[in-house]
């Protein structure tokens, strides 16, 4: 039977047992059961263990706001607890459980005789709708003491609680942080107009991470310092020396270039250098409202969490949307384009700029979530994509005027222009598969260039975290230099360019020649030195390998 058993002390049947909810024990074996709101049957074992794990978890009962001691005693509190109650008598670990059990007894503020105990004057503050005889005055030094264990059993006769359920912060249950809301009317003074580094400052923190790319990092670097500019304008009140008749628009940016080509790391490093909030989405997950999927706003969320919950600073960050070229148009299909052209309409509000509700603390909306509104007038947008096949657009436009004759183009003139994206316009972009009302939001466009073989040689070695320097220093824990032939590192650019994914080629690479290296110099203790050339990479001879106090030994076959 789904919900009842029947009894076992031979009724005729038409009589059934209690279930409990937990343990599936009937009433004739757990004993009388309790019903809870909505029918529920518990048997007082499994309740009993339900409160012994709250009591004993250590919670706060006084984080509860809205709910009073007089409250928590009518619930039935259990006497071990009553006792660490503020101005309900006797302090922690005092003994007077019976003394309170006796007051229970005769109706709680009343003696045996019936007669009404004398009472404190009423404090200020108290609920008016709680009688007077059971105000009480709160005891300054019951806080003082260390709290009493909790210990006893939870008085079942008084189930019903009486708390309204709006009266619970359930933040305080949770531990969810609050959220720091801006005060309307007043400007917080983030920094000085002084303190806002310039665009030749940001490009050379740039230069020593990102190697190449000199436009691109010439446009973020102007793009961020006009940003800051736009945030001490709505921040310091001493942006009003410089007029109130003028308002400084944000310009978003459009990043373009092929995948390897460092638009993500681009970011990412700026986010190492400035204190600003930085937030980083991919749009393969964005899906339109009501779909499976991460909602539109969930790019906020993650810009609320960087951050800290300050909705003033979150208003004033950055979001990098990657992988924008995933939500283009597309341009044969027979059902609803919930992740493609519909996101780019959904993304308008929020480049535009508007007030959105987004959750705090997750991306996921739901009744228990708290939801916070985030004005996004003043935060700025880069998007960045690969665009695959963008050059052919590009070229089909280029090409269309060729004509016949001596000075005709040909049409193979920009198969091998390395910077053939520089050349794209909007129309291009629009017959990738972006709505025009997407790119007008995107005033600045910026491409980055394809990597070339002396470029990669120069990533391998020249930034700050170079992928060489990583692995020197890895071999520098065992005490064993490490050291790269010239005529190798060209080898790893010619194969890296090979595999048409840029940079990231680099260390698939790596990863697969100094296996055997890593694997074998711990074996050894007398190696002092390990230099990896072309032979060994082209699988034609082995590393020089040196030893401790000794020249150059010959190369491993």
């Amino acid at each position: 039977m789904d919900e009842r058993e029947k009894n076992i002390n031979g009724n005729d049947g038409d009589e059934y047992d209690k279930v409990c909810y937990v343990c599936r024990r009937p009433e004739s074996k757990a004993g009388k059961m309790i019903t809870l709101p909505g029918g529920i049957d518990i048997c007082r074992d499994c309740m009993q263990k339900a409160f012994d794990t709250v009591m004993n978890s250590g919670f706060d009962m006084s984080r509860l706001s809205g709910i009073t001691p007089e409250q928590l005693w009518n619930a039935g509190m259990p006497m071990g607890m009553w006792q660490n109650i503020p101005g309900k008598g006797g302090s922690a670990g005092t003994g007077n459980a019976g003394e309170k059990k006796a007051e229970d007894q005769t109706g709680g503020g009343l003696p045996e005789n019936g007669e009404k105990k004398e009472t404190a004057p009423k404090t200020p503050g108290t609920p008016e709708d709680v009688p007077e005889e059971t105000q009480t005055v709160e005891d300054p030094d019951a806080g003082e003491e260390d709290e009493a264990p909790y210990q006893g059993g939870f008085p079942w006769g008084n189930m019903g609680f009486g708390i309204p359920i709006g009266q619970i912060d359930l933040n305080a249950i949770t531990g969810k942080k609050r959220v720091k809301k801006k005060k309307e009317g007043q400007k917080k003074e983030l920094f000085k107009l002084k303190d806002i580094p310039a665009p030749h400052a940001i490009k050379e923190k740039l230069d020593q991470y990102v190697i190449g790319q000199e436009q691109a990092k010439k446009v973020i670097s102007v793009a961020v310092y006009n940003h800051y500019k736009r945030v001490f304008e709505h921040t310091s009140p001493d942006a009003q020396q410089f007029g109130t008749d003028v308002e400084i628009e944000k310009s978003n940016i459009l990043m373009i270039g092929p995948t390897g080509s460092g638009k993500t790391y681009l970011v990412k490093t700026l986010a190492k250098l400035l204190d600003v909030p930085l937030a980083i989405a991919d749009a393969t997950s964005l899906t339109e409202a009501g779909y499976i999927g991460d909602d539109i706003e969930s790019v906020i969320s993650k810009l609320l969490a960087a951050a800290g919950n300050d909705v003033e600073r979150a208003e004033m960050g950055i979001v990098f949307i990657d992988e924008i070229d995933k939500i283009a148009k597309k341009k044969s299909t027979s059902t609803r384009d919930v992740s493609g052209e519909s996101v780019q309409q959904e993304l308008l509000k929020l480049l535009e700029g508007a007030s959105v509700e987004v959750p705090v603390g997750t991306n996921q909306k739901n009744a228990m979530t708290p939801m916070e509104t985030i004005n996004t007038d003043n935060i700025l947008f880069i998007c960045g994509g690969a665009f695959p096949d963008l050059e052919n657009i590009i070229k089909e436009r280029l090409t269309e005027q060729a004509s016949i004759g001596f000075n005709a183009d040909l049409k193979d003139k920009f198969d091998k222009d390395p910077d053939l994206l520089s050349r794209v316009t909007n129309k291009d972009l629009r017959n990738f598969g972006m709505i025009p009302e997407f790119l007008g939001r995107l005033p600045v466009t910026v491409t980055l260039q394809g990597l070339t073989k002396e470029f990669l040689v120069r990533i391998l070695k020249e930034p700050k975290n170079a992928i060489l320097k990583q692995y020197e220093k890895l071999l520098k824990m065992d005490e064993v230099e490490l050291s790269f032939d010239d005529d190798a590192l060209e080898w790893i650019a010619e194969e890296a360019l090979k595999k048409e994914t840029g940079a990231r080629a680099l260390r698939a690479i790596l990863e697969e020649f100094m296996l055997d290296i890593m694997y074998e110099i711990p074996k050894d203790s007398n190696i002092g030195s390990v230099t990896i050339t072309r032979a060994y990479l082209e699988k034609k001879g082995g590393p020089r390998i040196a030893m401790r106090g000794a020249g150059d030994s010959q190369p491993e076959s």
